[in-house]
């Protein structure tokens, strides 16, 4: 079998953006919209990938001269949609490390307009014991001052050569986060004051919100796929068909970065939280406060709750009645999005697990459920049903007086599964959720202000809604349980 770069090439394009990280996101997220855009004649601009790892090289982007497929495979307006496109929008691909001079050109490119990066999580932070002469310094942050720091002196200060900085980690407010990082790093390393008023007046550093779930290389189904296309393709990426970008600049950028005129869904707005409550509130919401029970009532993956009657009409419930009315949008682009994640649960080439969703859910449940919870309950002076019933739903879950090697082992039905949280919480679980009668352990559990930040007693009805949901649930089983709790709805 022939490898795609024997049966596709590149057109030359000038390099507009540096990319920090070649993982599987960016590439089948930024560089797809892009190369979309540049197909469409609105961008014409190229990538330089930057690898910001020590570790790994960069051969199998060099093998296939930085050539690569996206596969999009999932449901989009009630239909199975499959879309595989050859991404020719990635000139280069370096290492920091390996090619540090290489990298470092790019800085003194005078075509380069974007910063992207997705460094994980963990990757915007300052280090203080970084430095300046290492090549390049350790953090992501002193990185990106340095070669900003390269490219000032280049241009001589000029204005007009500042950069759009689009991080897409996914941190709140992840621009300001970095700006901040880069400001300290400019103070720690005396860079002086010019290079700093030229940071923050000629370059923009945007927050972004994204929202697509990509899957990478497909290793089991890789060979079947590479078939159907005609080519062998390593660095083959997967992932579904919905994406969501929301762009927050105090300057206008949608002239520059016009992804939103080739159909892309991209967002340019002066606040992006509301989209990210929408986000947090429906999709991260409509997963926390169903797979718990759903799991209990027999359910393994996402896609076995959407084609259940039940489950499906209790998530209903939750997202349609309880959920969707506190989003601070348009109501229709509320509606809109909830329906856009059931099709995106309902993806029938992800086998999203449930026990994955599951991991930290009390966490989850404050930072998903509780403000939503709180909103309703100012608005109707009582807990809301569902909802409510998703708290005595994660109390079932976690149900154990079974602390092994660092998990609470729960049973389904005689069925071991491992509950996976922090340390406080099992230990919570394994000392009380066995030993104290329903009330006592409802109480302690809510009244908990470590795992809330707040007393939850103090919600009027709150404790006795949820024992009664805990008692049916012991007594009756979960199924039987929701089936009364929607059907008295």
């Amino acid at each position: 079998m022939k490898k795609i770069n024997e049966l596709y090439t590149r057109k030359p394009r000038i390099i507009k953006v540096v990319q920090f990280g070649e993982g599987n996101f960016l590439r089948g997220f930024v560089d797809y919209m892009i190369d979309v855009a540049n197909e469409k004649g609105v961008f014409n601009g190229d990538i330089a990938i930057v690898k910001p790892r020590p570790f790994g090289d960069m051969e199998r982007f060099h093998a296939q001269n930085n050539i690569y497929t996206v596969s999009l495979r999932g449901k989009r307006n009630g239909k199975i949609y499959v879309e595989n496109r050859v991404i020719t929008s990635v000139q280069k691909a370096i290492s920091s490390y390996n090619d540090y001079e290489e990298y470092m050109a790019l800085a003194r490119l005078d075509t380069v307009q974007f910063v992207v990066s997705n460094t994980t999580e963990a990757g915007i932070v300052f280090d203080a014991d970084d430095k300046f002469e290492l090549t390049p310094p350790n953090t992501y942050p002193g990185k990106l001052t340095k070669f900003l720091y390269e490219r000032f002196k280049t241009f001589h200060g000029d204005p007009s050569k500042g950069l759009i900085i689009l991080p897409v980690e996914l941190i709140e407010d992840n621009g300001i986060r970095l700006k901040e990082c880069v400001l300290k790093y400019v103070d720690l390393w005396n860079l002086g004051e010019e290079f700093k008023k030229w940071i923050c007046e000629n370059n923009i550093f945007c927050s972004t919100l994204v929202d697509r779930i990509v899957t990478g290389y497909p290793q089991n189904q890789a060979a079947e796929i590479c078939e159907q296309l005609g080519y062998e393709d390593q660095l083959l990426d997967t992932g579904e068909p919905f994406a969501l970008w929301v762009i927050e600049s105090d300057k206008d950028i949608s002239e520059k970065f016009p992804l939103d005129k080739v159909g892309m869904h991209v967002i340019f707005t002066d606040n992006q939280k509301p989209y990210r409550e929408r986000k947090v509130r429906i999709l991260n919401g409509a997963h926390t406060s169903t797979v718990l029970a759903a799991y209990l009532m027999g359910k393994n993956i996402v896609r076995e709750c959407m084609n259940d009657a039940l489950v499906r009409k209790l998530m209903d419930k939750i997202v349609f009645d309880e959920i969707v009315p506190t989003v601070k949008l348009p109501w229709q682009e509320a509606i809109d999005f909830a329906k856009a994640v059931y099709e995106r649960f309902d993806n029938p080439f992800v086998d999203h697990a449930l026990l994955s969703i599951s991991l930290n859910s009390v966490s989850k449940w404050k930072t998903r459920i509780l403000p939503t919870f709180k909103d309703d309950y100012a608005k109707n002076q009582t807990p809301p049903k569902f909802l409510t019933f998703s708290f005595a739903a994660l109390m079932a879950f976690y149900t154990s007086d079974k602390l092994e090697n660092g998990v609470l082992v729960g049973d389904r039905n005689g069925e071991r599964y491992e509950i996976k949280d922090d340390r406080k919480v099992l230990e919570f679980f394994a000392a009380n959720s066995k030993s104290k009668p329903t009330r006592e352990f409802v109480t302690a559990f809510a009244s908990n202000t470590d795992f809330w930040g707040e007393d939850l007693t103090k919600y009027n009805h709150f404790v006795d809604m949820v024992c009664e949901d805990l008692d049916s649930m012991k007594k009756n089983g979960m199924k039987a349980t929701v089936e009364a709790l929607v059907k008295e709805s």
